[in-house]
């Protein structure tokens, strides 16, 4: 909630660039965060969120820190109450042809257009942007110290594990339900055995790797 024009959460740290930027007069305050950037397999998906500052939904962290079953919950609830957000999405091809750090930055750029209310001002974790329209602050672990980064940590990391979860319907040896397409024993193993698939980042080792095997293989 706003008391005294500011944004008020039980983790007061974590307002702390909320309420300078709208002691500077900003009132459109949006957090950017992405889910996949480190995973072999499946898109890279960046959220855009802006809170409604009355309604915070308690609890808001660093979605590596919460059980899947609060990561619901939150999403539900920041979906709900946000004032506006956006999802951008980057698939393994255009991954693998501009390389992860530039597809991030597509996929957070894609969030930002899809804002149905545009910001006035980003709070970004980690990244650059360099081609936007409006100012920004890069946060290292702006995840930890920033609500509005966190609440797109969750969106972002939800909304993916749901992709996830839809592609482990056509690639079940795979087990990307569980494992989201990160490289898990489970997961190398079935590249071992089955080699990369389409939805495979094919220019991430050990993905290159056992894609240089299985040519290999087929080719003698």
């Amino acid at each position: 909630m706003v008391m005294n024009g500011k944004y008020i959460f039980e983790d007061e740290s974590m307002c702390y660039f909320e309420n300078m930027l709208l002691g500077m007069g900003f009132k459109r305050i949006a957090g950017i965060d992405e889910a996949g950037r480190g995973a072999l397999a499946g898109p890279v998906v960046a959220a855009c969120v802006i809170l409604d500052p009355e309604k915070i939904p308690p609890g808001i962290n660093d979605s590596k820190k919460l059980s899947p079953e609060r990561r619901r919950f939150l999403f539900d609830k920041i979906f709900i109450s946000a004032r506006a957000l956006g999802i951008g999405i980057v698939g393994p091809e255009i991954i693998d042809r501009v390389n992860i750090l530039n597809a991030t930055r597509m996929a957070m750029k894609q969030a930002f257009l899809n804002m149905g209310m545009k910001p006035d001002f980003l709070l970004i974790d980690a990244v650059k942007l360099y081609d936007i329209s409006i100012s920004s602050i890069s946060i290292n672990k702006g995840d930890e110290r920033s609500v509005s980064v966190a609440a797109a940590s969750i969106i972002a990391k939800v909304y993916r594990d749901d992709l996830m979860a839809r592609l482990s319907r056509s690639y079940p040896e795979y087990g990307f339900c569980a494992n989201k397409g990160y490289g898990t024993f489970f997961h190398l193993n079935a590249l071992e055995r089955y080699g990369p698939t389409e939805v495979h980042r094919l220019s991430f080792n050990p993905v290159q790797e056992m894609q240089g095997r299985w040519k290999l293989k087929e080719h003698p």
